[in-house]
Formats: C-alpha cells, structure tokens, sequence
C-alpha cells in the first residue's frame, strides 16, 4: 500500500514511529510492535541510526508488513551514501517487499556527505529507480540550517518537484505553529499530504536532545511542565503523555491531513494518546 493513498480529503489519519534497538543492547522490538499493531495505526515508519543498517531497518518495515498487515515506510539518508549504495539499498529494499521511502538529508556521521548533499537529490533518485512512494521532511519551524523561513519552504518545493509524495514533520509542540506553517507551505504550492509530528515530553533528557539536534522551541506550558516534574520522572511521563494527546486531539478537530506520533518504542505512550483521542 502505497503511504500518499492513505490520506484521504477531510479526514485525519494517524501513524506511528519507531526505531531499530542499537544491536548490542540486548533489546527486541518484537513485544513493542506487537502492542503498537494491536492500535492499528495508518501507517508505521522505521528509522536508521546514524551509521546503521539500512538492510535492519527495511527488514522491520517488511516485517510490520507481513506479521500485522500494516503499511510501514523505511528511512532512508543521505549521510555516507553514494548513487551505488543507494542503488543497492533501494534494490534490498524492493526485495524485501517494502514500497515506502521516507527520503531524508540525516545526521553526518564520521564520513558526512557524499553523492548527496541534499535530501532532495535522494528523493529524485528514489522516484526514479521506479515502484517507490517517496516522502521527505518538513519543518514547521524551519530547518535548523535553513537561513529563514521563506527558503526553507522554498527547499521544502524542491523536495515535491523532485516526487516527495507525502510529507512527515519534525516534532513541533505548538499547534499553533504548525498551522502557520501550514498555511505558508500551501500557499507556496506544496500541495501533497503533510502530517503533523508529535514527540511525548518524556524525560528532560530526551526533550534537551531532540531540542539540540532540530532546534524546536519550548512552549512555556512545556517549560512549565519540565520544571513542575523535574524530580519526579513518573510525573514528568504522565503529564508528557497528557500533553501529547491533547496535541493530537486539537490537531484531528482541525482536520489536518495526518498526525505522526514519534513513539520513542513505547507502546503504552502510544496506547494512552490512541485511547484519548
């Protein structure tokens, strides 16, 4: 199934995120996406580590497929990649019977960039070795690179040019915010589906290093919330988790076209914002 057929006019779809245990963690994913199947999620993407397996990642998706009968995308980025690995991914990707790519630009590792600069430029390619939906990110904040938002959208243009049929957002924790962005992307000719990231505030840790890798803002009821629950870690999840759910419900009455819940492999977070909506 083909992610952009999902979205249908009026109606808010959601999905869910996870991501592949680092291997020598001694963690499976198996029990987790167990319990986050039984939610039936429109969708379920997985990403990559940097420096990970894109062949671990797309055996996941494939198995989300084949075990619970759930559409599911594989990340895949640009970091170390030249058009001969991508070449090679795209063909184990097929292989394994996975049709979504969510074609990203990703955190440099050691190497950096190679053949790819640009994560439209791996969209382009991903589009064209043919039999793939292809999305890519956006940023209703604006990337943390971009030089303002007028160009950022802008990019965001160049990623639909080059076949993005669907976009995921970065976490954002004001609707308000995304809205705006919204409205601007629109205007600006992004026509494709867009859904709406939402992370649950889950432990300062986690909030202070997302915050640093894509440079979201806080709202003040969040920075209320992080300093109310500061030494109390159950608190700070249940409110978190609260918070979120309250995020996606606004988020549905207004009909946008998606919402993206980045799991963090914690199926009952996920359970709780599934049952509140």
């Amino acid at each position: 199934m083909r992610i952009c057929d999902l979205y249908k006019p009026g109606k808010t779809i959601l999905s869910l995120e996870v991501f592949p245990p680092k291997k020598d963690s001694g963690v499976s994913l198996d029990g987790a996406l167990s319990e986050i199947a039984r939610l039936s999620p429109a969708f379920i993407s997985v990403t990559v580590h940097v420096g990970g397996s894109a062949d671990r990642t797309a055996g996941i998706a494939a198995n989300i497929q084949s075990t619970f009968g759930i559409p599911s995308i594989a990340h895949l980025t640009c970091v170390n990649a030249t058009r001969a690995t991508i070449r090679d991914s795209l063909q184990m990707i097929r292989e394994r019977g996975v049709e979504n790519i969510l074609a990203l630009r990703g955190d440099p590792a050691d190497g950096g960039y190679k053949d790819y600069l640009y994560a439209s430029e791996l969209v382009r390619d991903v589009c064209g070795y043919g039999g793939f939906c292809a999305g890519a990110a956006c940023y209703p904040e604006g990337h943390i690179d971009a030089s303002d938002p007028v160009s950022d959208i802008e990019h965001l243009k160049i990623k639909q040019d080059a076949g993005a049929a669907f976009f995921l957002s970065q976490l954002c924790f004001d609707n308000g915010l995304f809205y705006r962005f919204l409205e601007r992307a629109r205007a600006a000719g992004i026509s494709v589906p867009v859904s709406a990231g939402v992370m649950p505030v889950l432990s300062l840790g986690q909030i202070e290093k997302m915050i640093f890798l894509c440079g979201a803002s806080l709202p003040a009821r969040v920075v209320r919330l992080l300093h109310k629950y500061q030494t109390d870690a159950d608190g700070l999840r249940k409110a978190g988790t609260e918070l979120a759910a309250e995020q996606v419900r606004g988020l549905t009455e207004m009909r946008v076209d998606g919402v993206h819940i980045y799991t963090m492999n914690k199926p009952e977070v996920a359970a709780w914002i599934f049952s509140q909506r």
